[in-house]
């Protein structure tokens, strides 16, 4: 359970309390609603309050949060950790390890790392990933404690990834060799006929744009830093797939398996304005020893 305390500004003297919370504290609708179901949960001065009742300056309103795990925990399962406080967690996933629980993936993601963290450490909390990443895609991955951190930083985090890909075009449609910076504009939609795969699609594919600019360059691998301005499943794979540059180990989009088990892509940079704190957060990794792979 997570306990905010907030103290009514002046510019809020006499709205409702839902008002507040919404206006000041970005409360989505969902968690109000919740919180009307627990009414013993919001306290005004000491007192219970409704959300339709005002609140007045210098007054002091406390709010739980309450979470029920329902993940299974496998304590065997490492991940590094590299940033944690009360409202998020961010971890180091690594190559192998899906974000989620699936009916194949029951005890060996995220996930189940998360459940079991928290029962080492004495929280009770929910599995709530604000940023997602493919079960071959290694690094950053944010994950939020409380309702209130998964509502503010949903689609608010910013994230940079490196990727390993091919030096030399593989399909003869695209360039040569890889631009020094560029953009990939082209929009993304299902393979007909599969629950995975992804193509480039201008007809019926949704708006997906990914930036990149060379770092190293080798013989057989390029590494290349990728931002994106959307979060298309797979984006980043198909687009360099599409340009004729797969990134390496990439199976499923024509990359060149023989150095890598595993796509190469890794998100080494997050930041995003801390829920609660109101400050922004900068947090970063290595990327992945992919220099090994520049000859």
């Amino acid at each position: 359970m997570r306990i905010f305390t907030y103290t009514i500004p002046p510019e809020y003297d006499g709205v409702k309390l839902e008002h507040y919370l919404r206006s000041a504290h970005k409360y989505s609708g969902r968690i109000i609603v919740a919180l009307k179901k627990k009414p013993e949960y919001v306290q005004y001065n000491g007192v219970h309050i409704r959300m339709v009742d005002p609140v007045f300056s210098g007054g002091e309103v406390q709010i739980q949060l309450e979470d029920q795990p329902h993940i299974p925990p496998n304590p065997d399962l490492k991940v590094e950790i590299v940033y944690e406080d009360d409202d998020v967690v961010v971890f180091n996933k690594p190559s192998g390890m899906p974000v989620h629980p699936s009916r194949n993936h029951a005890f060996d993601t995220l996930g189940n790392f998360f459940a079991a963290h928290c029962i080492q450490t004495g929280q009770a909390l929910i599995f709530r990933p604000v940023t997602r990443l493919d079960a071959d895609t290694t690094g950053l991955c944010v994950v939020a404690k409380n309702s209130l951190s998964c509502s503010k930083l949903s689609g608010k985090v910013n994230k940079e990834y490196v990727a390993l890909v091919s030096s030399r075009c593989q399909t003869g449609m695209g360039a040569e060799v890889l631009a020094e910076e560029g953009t990939i504009d082209a929009p993304l939609a299902r393979v007909d006929g599969t629950a995975i795969k992804r193509c480039v699609d201008f007809e019926q594919g949704k708006r997906a744009v990914t930036h990149f600019r060379v770092m190293d360059r080798g013989e057989k691998y390029t590494i290349v830093k990728v931002w994106t301005e959307t979060g298309r499943t797979h984006q980043i794979r198909v687009h360099f797939s599409y340009i004729g540059h797969p990134l390496a180990g990439d199976a499923l989009y024509g990359g060149d398996q023989s150095d890598f088990f595993g796509h190469a892509l890794h998100c080494a940079r997050v930041s995003f304005l801390h829920p609660t704190m109101n400050k922004e957060v900068y947090l970063c990794t290595n990327i992945n020893n992919y220099t090994a792979y520049i000859a």
